[in-house]
């Protein structure tokens, strides 16, 4: 028996319109300096006391009471990663490094906040949902990369996509449990 009829595939002819290309591009501006511009911020008011924070001083002790020892290394290492994770995020440069930064730091925010749960019942507990979210921020930075206004975009060393980005989860874990490890041993 010999089959004769005739197969078509269907095909799903897509185009991309410049508004849409621009669209995507600004959404991930507004993403990327928003949410860097706020990282940022957490990281200069660790290090300086800018914006209402504590200060360099303050950070180190307060990381120092949670069991990060010794303080002066880990509150500075805290401000620091916040600060120049976010500002990298803010102008799109590095963004899978910048990303990775920011996820790791959240790890180990998350980990600090662990016991209040996610969303606790008592206002005076902090949860660990700031965090988290600002962890998902990044690591979905990580993966679509900076956009089209950003200092990566059409750059050699641009990088994004499924390999990149699963590369800077990966590492942020990896530098997340190595500073947990260190928390422990210090």
């Amino acid at each position: 028996m010999t089959d004769t009829a005739s197969r078509t595939t269907p095909t799903t002819v897509t185009t991309t319109t410049a508004d849409e290309i621009n669209a995507a591009g600004i959404g991930l501006l507004v993403l990327r300096v928003g949410f860097g511009g706020l990282m940022a911020a957490y990281g200069a008011q660790k290090l300086f006391g800018w914006f209402n924070g504590p200060g360099l001083s303050a950070t180190q002790d307060m990381f120092e009471g949670m069991g990060y020892n010794p303080g002066a290394l880990f509150g500075t290492l805290a401000g620091l990663t916040e600060l120049i994770g976010g500002l990298l995020l803010v102008f799109g440069l590095f963004t899978p490094l910048a990303a990775a930064i920011v996820v790791g730091t959240m790890i180990n925010a998350i980990n600090v906040l662990w016991s209040g749960g996610l969303f606790p019942a008592d206002p005076s507990v902090q949860g660990y949902s700031t965090p988290l979210l600002f962890a998902i921020a990044a690591a979905a930075l990580a993966f679509t990369g900076p956009g089209r206004f950003s200092l990566d975009h059409g750059r050699p060393w641009a990088r994004q996509g499924v390999v990149w980005g699963g590369a800077a989860v990966a590492l942020a874990v990896v530098t997340a449990v190595v500073t947990l490890i260190l928390k422990g041993v210090l």
